[in-house]
């Protein structure tokens, strides 16, 4: 059972080497005669556009079923002789394949360009006729004339028509719902990315290098969005495949269904950046189906026979509780006397504060005398319990005035 478990083992091991061995990228790179160090393509990925209409992260849900470190490199705006053909060199020294989405006004100027990219079996798609920046806001009988023309003079630049793809990518990324649904009804899957360069930009190629290398790492594999007709990404293209090749990344051909070619299997999960997990929980909860009911009839409501209990058994309430209702409901409706306050009444003054002084010199006024006889009555006001002792003279009126009044302070801190 050991010898036995061994041998498994060991032979796991060399079927696992074997199929490291054949994803390297030597392995990719034998493939390409003269070019031993050449990173290559990996693969050729078959999608049909009926099934994913749109791809790209950028704006869209879906991407390409790529795996981890797999990169499909994408071009716009070509051809233009001066760079295309630069870029048309460098991808064919790493034996690259790549998809062009191409400018109608570049393939009527150029139509060797186009022919060249055909013939180096790359992926032709379109870019519109004139590459406008507007086709989120122009009406759709000019977008569906823009469409329309970069597909004819493509067509028409290339020996054999039906090697154009059904691709398309809006020009600048700017992306209207009903420019989409004409492209779709039309068979034409609508391309985004999932990363840019900024190789349109005026920065350095060298920054372009840099911002292809970091997003990618970011996604960790994707839809690489570049211009072949740019200087800088001429100079930066090298140095991107370089880095792709020291990084164990992969290139992925994408090339649209036909009759002889069938769609690449993948499942529904698989065209996501990054599919859930069973790890992972899900963002939102999964929609209600709406189930089918073989009969809609309703069932009838029980009766007290069903639950085995006797017509008027019991009453619904306890006989306490009902009891209790009997004597609620014949208790008296109190007078409206009872809530009545007569008018200039102390409790009324009192209920605002302007009057509480008007208050204050009624219950006064009301209030029995205390006072000790002989002593003198002290006169109102804030400063009555600080007051000096009466004089000699007015002894004889503070005898007949009667006992001292209780003190205003006090009822003020009552109030």
């Amino acid at each position: 059972m050991i010898g036995s478990s061994v041998v498994l083992r060991t032979r796991s091991w060399i079927v696992l080497c074997l199929g490291l061995l054949a994803a390297s990228p030597a392995a990719f790179a034998a493939n390409c005669p003269g070019h031993p160090d050449a990173l290559g393509t990996s693969r050729t990925l078959v999608v049909d556009p009926r099934e994913h209409p749109r791809i790209g992260t950028m704006q869209y849900r879906e991407t390409l079923p790529l795996k981890d470190h797999e990169v499909v490199l994408t071009f716009d705006d070509g051809p233009l002789p001066k760079y295309s053909n630069q870029v048309l060199q460098i991808l064919a020294d790493e034996c690259i394949k790549a998809t062009f989405f191409i400018i109608g006004q570049q393939a009527k100027a150029n139509p060797e360009g186009v022919r060249k990219l055909v013939a180096a079996g790359h992926t032709v798609g379109t870019h519109s006729m004139d590459h406008p920046l507007t086709f989120d806001r122009m009406p759709i009988e000019k977008a569906e004339a823009e469409i329309n023309g970069g597909i004819a003079w493509t067509s028409a630049a290339m020996t054999d028509p039906s090697k154009l793809a059904p691709f398309f990518r809006i020009p600048g990324l700017m992306r209207a719902e009903g420019v989409e649904n004409l492209l779709i009804s039309r068979g034409i899957q609508v391309w985004s990315a999932d990363f840019p360069a900024d190789d349109w930009r005026h920065v350095s190629s060298d920054r372009v290098y840099q911002l292809a290398i970091q997003r990618l790492e970011a996604k960790g594999k994707g839809i690489l969005l570049l211009h072949d007709i740019q200087a800088r990404t001429v100079a930066a293209l090298p140095k991107i495949i370089r880095d792709l090749k020291a990084r164990g990344y992969r290139i992925v051909h994408v090339a649209p269904t036909t009759a002889d070619q069938p769609a690449t299997p993948t499942t529904p999960v698989e065209w996501l950046l990054h599919p859930p997990t069973e790890t992972t929980p899900i963002a939102r909860w999964p929609s209600v189906p709406n189930f089918v009911f073989t009969q809609t009839g309703t069932l009838p409501a029980p009766s007290l026979a069903d639950l085995n209990a006797q017509t008027g058994h019991q009453p619904l309430l306890p006989r306490r509780t009902k009891a209790l209702t009997d004597v609620a409901a014949t208790l008296p409706v109190p007078g409206r006397d009872l809530f009545a306050i007569p008018e200039g009444s102390i409790d009324v003054l009192m209920s605002t504060t302007l009057s509480r002084r008007a208050a204050t010199r009624m219950a006064m006024a009301a209030e029995t005398p205390h006072g000790a006889k002989g002593k003198a009555a002290k006169p109102q006001g804030r400063k009555t319990a600080h007051a000096a002792p009466a004089a000699p003279k007015h002894a004889a009126q503070a005898k007949t005035a009667g006992p001292r009044p209780t003190r205003v302070a006090s009822l003020k801190k009552r109030a």
